[in-house]
């Protein structure tokens, strides 16, 4: 039995983590920290989790922490850095669902994120979480940088067509948008659900720090950097990442081999689920769930992909999960073979 520990319980992620954990048959979850709830019955937060969990919060302390074979952060940018060296020389893997070891180049990463790394030395050892990119390294690793939810959804949509080397590299457009709660569990005025109901807009088109994580990816599986039109959406519902990308093929290309394509690339991939063509994926299709669905399209002489996750699962806690399955050597899908909610 695996003992895990989780820092930041009470957000999105932390509670997503704590509702997956909780039927792994694998894990028994030993401590979940909050500075401010410390004390205080995880249920009575959650009442969602009555009858399934007893647990108090408490301090994020080394004392608390080293105990657990891994630890998972669900905390803001910044937090997992400060404790992950003394954890990794105690012995305990690390899985940090934030930003703190995506990117490679410090220099990159501290100007998209606005603070001094506390560690650097541990950028390079970090393995990026795409187990559908890095699966033998994950394997090894006893620090985990867990993709962002847009970096995912994007990702998994064009990595099959440059490792096959057919897409100009010069024009790659990601159209996406994503749910409320991929803001966070916070009080901001912009996403509460009176000022994003009945309404669509796009931000951070100037610049969102998802872009030099997909980029790192997309420019290593080319060997050449890409240049790539990010532009996130935020929609007015809580759950889910839709993202449209655009793409043109070097040479002249029918739809059923880029279909085929596809297929092959993820036929052993147990959470990546290729639809039908002329299949039109929506993001109910895998609410609750660790599956990333993608449909290929062409419009004019332009591919089309379609890929939507779950921001929550597929796009935090559940590859967290998956993540944590193949480096300790159990089955990928353990604990994690739940059927997508509908309606």
């Amino acid at each position: 039995m695996m003992k895990v520990a989780i820092v930041g319980g009470t957000g999105y992620t932390g509670v997503e983590l704590l509702r997956l954990l909780i039927k792994h048959p694998q894990v028994q979850i030993q401590t979940i920290t909050s500075r401010t709830e410390a004390g205080k019955n995880v249920t009575d937060l959650f009442p969602s989790l009555r009858g399934h969990l007893d647990l108090k919060f408490t301090e994020p302390t080394q004392e608390n922490l080293i105990a657990s074979n891994v630890v998972f952060f669900a905390t803001p940018n910044g937090i997992a850095m400060q404790d992950t060296p003394a954890l990794l020389k105690a012995g305990v893997k690390v899985i940090d669902l934030a930003a703190d070891f995506r990117i490679k180049d410090v220099a990159t990463w501290e100007k998209w994120y606005g603070m001094t790394h506390n560690c650097p030395e541990l950028i390079e050892e970090a393995v990026y979480g795409l187990p559908e990119l890095n699966r033998s390294k994950i394997a090894k690793a006893r620090l985990i940088a867990n993709p962002g939810c847009y970096p995912t959804a994007v990702l998994l949509g064009f990595l099959p067509l440059i490792e096959a080397g057919i897409i100009d590299l010069d024009n790659l457009i990601a159209d996406a948008k994503s749910g409320v709660s991929g803001a966070g569990r916070k009080a901001n005025i912009p996403t509460l659900m009176s000022e994003t109901g009945e309404s669509f807009k796009a931000y951070n088109v100037a610049g969102h720090r998802h872009w030099p994580e997909i980029c790192q990816s997309l420019n290593a599986s080319a060997g050449t950097e890409v240049d790539l039109t990010f532009v996130p959406h935020l929609l007015p519902m809580i759950r889910g990442i839709e993202a449209t990308l655009y793409s043109k093929t070097k040479q002249s290309i029918e739809l059923d081999e880029i279909q085929n394509l596809f297929i092959q690339r993820y036929q052993n991939e147990p959470f990546v689920d290729v639809l039908p063509l002329n299949s039109h994926p929506e993001t109910r299709n895998v609410r609750g769930v660790n599956i990333c669905q993608l449909a290929v399209h062409k419009s004019n002489n332009k591919l089309v992909i379609l890929s939507v996750i779950d921001n929550l699962v597929k796009g935090a806690a559940g590859q967290a999960i998956q993540n944590m399955n193949i480096i300790s050597g159990l089955p990928e899908t353990t604990g994690l073979t739940n059927v997508a909610l509908a309606p």
